[in-house]
Parts: C-alpha cells; structure tokens; sequence
C-alpha cells in the first residue's frame, strides 16, 4: 500500500497514514505502538457520517484483534447505540453506506500494530467527505479472540478523546478532545496552585507565627492574603471543572466531582470566618476554633486527594505527578521542621520556668543565713534581752 500523508493523532500514541485515489476513494493505514507485556489485545479505526462532530455510536469501524498466534485478525463493524449499552459487539458482513476492501493487519513484535484497508466512500459529500472526514479510533486490552468480540476499552480521557474531524487535503485536523485538554490543564494548574499549595502555606503562617514558636505581627494579613488568593484561584479551577462536567455529556467522573464539590462548599465555610467570626470576648470562641482548625486541616487532606485523583484522571506527563509530590515535600519538611522546633523550645521553656523558682528559693535561703544576729552581752549566754530588762527593773 503506498501511503502518501502521515499524521500523530492526538490520543493513545497512535498515527494514521493515508492516500487520496479520488474524492471517494482512499487508502488509509492505522498503527498503535506496543511495547511490554501489557500490550493491546485490539485496535480500531473507523469513519462517521458527519455532518455533526465525531462520535463513538454510527461508526463503520475496522477492528484488529490479536490472534494467540500473533497475527492479527481484521473485521468489519458496525459501531451502535446498543454497544454503548454494553451489547456483544459482533463482526458485520458489509456496511450499508461504505465498501472495504483489502483489509489487513500487521504485527511487529515490540514495535507496533496496524490495520489498512481500502476504502470507497459513498457520493455523499453532507456524510462523507474527505476536506471534512470524521474518523474515530480506538485501543482495548481484552477480546475474545475466538468469536472476535472486542471487549470494553478504558474509560480514560485518552480513549474518550479519540475523534477528530480531518481534512485530508491539508492533513489539518480539528478535535474537541484538543481543545477540552487546554481548559484541562488551565483546571489543573488553578487548583493545585490555589487548594494545593497556597491554603496550606496560609495554614502554616497561621500554625507557627502566631505565637508560637515565632511571633510575626503581620501573620494575620499573611494568612488571609494566602487564604483570599488561594480560594479565588481555586474556584475559577471549579467553575472550569463544572463547565468541563457539563460538557462531556457520555462521561463522568463521580469521586472526583464530590470532592469538588466538598472542597468548594466548606472552603466556602472557612471563608466566611472573615466576617463571621466570634471575638475573643464570647464564650463559645474556644469551641469555634476546635471547628475553624478541625475542618481546615480535613480541607488539605482532602485537596491532596482529589489532586491526585484529578492527575489519575488526565495522565499528563509524569512532570505533573512529581511537581505537586515536591509541593507536598516542601510543606511536610517545613511543618515536621516546625513541629520539632516549637516542641523542643516549649520543654526547654518549661524546664527553664520550673527551675526558676527553684533557684529564687535557695537564693532567699542564703541570704537569711547571711544576716546579722542580735548582739548578746557579755553576761552568760542564757541571758538575754528579757535579763537586761530584769536587771533595769531591780
């Protein structure tokens, strides 16, 4: 097969290859990457009738499934609502609109996968056209190899992500899925710039220069500046969530979206200590710091969860992962670092303050052994004043 254009699709290492014979007919060449023993079992390519966006359901898709003995076996199927449903996706004998003909599949051990075929398209140019082709792939890692049956592939954004609308004049291509992964990482940076490390450093200001171990008379304005600005960055990183949420109408990811919406509401709470909160006068201010401190340090627990909860839901690269490991290093240094000098400053204190009175006691004791006593007269010792005030009498 002589292919002419070549292009890296945005999702799942794949590359796509193809030729143009005429405005309905063209060969096209599709090709995953594998390495390690956790290799694809099946790989997927396929057009959909447009003129709406690509998607999953109407597909005419070409499937390769691994063979026990390392081939690949290539069919025809016919993508619908019912597999979205979760119903046996079994090959087709031919398509109603599309004809494919010489279809194939190549292996190279370590190397990479790969289906071709060639394909004639209808006279249609409002569902198939190749300035304006939607194409869809795919990759799984179970299959029945016996009755050819591709199994369910990852939920993951990669694989949801995998359409494009593509000319194949110019090889430009147009993909929601590339769009959506800008406003993704914009999501990411905000909350973990915002939840992940500016509210903790404001909670360390708060924790130890207050008072105590260091007394710093500007930590109040450091520790609500750190607070406001970390609240705002982090709730612009929601509100793109949600939109991102509302957006993706066939997935969801609901553990992360709860913990969102726990972050949100009770960052919110704290917040409002700005204006709300009890003056040192009021009774209950004791039990209203238990609260205020209790649910702040659950706050950064949770945060620190739903960060990487986040990061496991885009598997970006790897830098992502260490960068916000480092953040949390950098806090548990400084805060054990802390916690160890506020703790050994407050028993070197109290040793200090208990051996204090200690001393003043064996001092005062000194000095009332060091002072003078009453002179006695030269009559035997027994006489004392009391006698000299006889003998006067007599």
């Amino acid at each position: 097969m002589n292919i002419t254009n070549c292009k890296k699709l945005i999702t799942l290492g794949a590359e796509f290859g193809w030729n143009i014979h005429s405005n309905n007919q063209i060969d096209i060449l599709f090709s995953i990457k594998i390495s390690g023993e956790h290799r694809a079992k099946w790989l997927a390519w396929g057009v959909n009738p447009g003129p709406h966006r690509p998607m999953m359901v109407g597909t005419r898709a070409i499937i390769g499934i691994s063979q026990p003995n390392g081939t690949l076996a290539v069919r025809k199927y016919n993508i619908t609502s019912d597999t979205r449903l979760g119903c046996r996706l079994q090959p087709s004998e031919e398509f109603d609109d599309v004809i494919v003909k010489t279809m194939k599949g190549d292996v190279q051990a370590d190397k990479y996968m790969s289906i071709s075929a060639t394909l004639i398209l209808p006279p249609d140019p409002a569902a198939y056209n190749i300035s304006k082709l939607n194409h869809v792939w795919q990759v799984g890692f179970e299959a029945d190899d016996v009755h050819l049956e591709p199994k369910m592939h990852s939920t993951a954004l990669q694989n949801v992500d995998s359409t494009e609308t593509l000319n194949l004049n110019s090889a430009r291509g147009i993909s929601i899925g590339h769009r959506r992964h800008h406003l993704r990482k914009v999501h990411g940076i905000l909350n973990i710039v915002g939840w992940g490390t500016l509210l903790p450093l404001g909670v360390i200001i708060a924790r130890y220069y207050r008072r105590y171990p260091f007394h710093c008379q500007k930590w109040y304005v450091l520790h609500v500046s750190c607070q406001i600005v970390g609240y705002s960055l982090g709730t612009a990183g929601w509100a793109v969530g949600l939109w991102l949420g509302h957006a993706s109408r066939h997935y969801s990811f609901a553990t992360h979206r709860i913990l969102a919406m726990f972050i949100f509401a009770f960052t919110t709470l704290q917040m409002l200590a700005l204006r709300l909160k009890p003056t040192p006068s009021d009774d209950y201010r004791k039990y209203w710091d238990m609260y205020h401190h209790f649910l702040g340090y659950a706050l950064l627990a949770t945060i620190s969860v739903n960060i990487f909860n986040g990061i496991a839901i885009l598997k970006p690269d790897k830098t992502w992962l260490w960068a916000y490991i480092g953040v949390l290093s950098v806090f548990a240094v400084i805060a054990l670092g802390m916690e160890i000098f506020t703790w050994g400053k407050f028993i070197f204190t109290s040793r200090k303050n208990r051996q204090a009175p200690t001393a003043t006691a064996a001092v005062s004791a000194d000095n009332n052994a060091e002072a003078p006593q009453p002179s006695q007269g030269p009559g035997p010792p027994s006489e004392g004043p009391q006698a000299n005030k006889t003998r006067i009498a007599n």
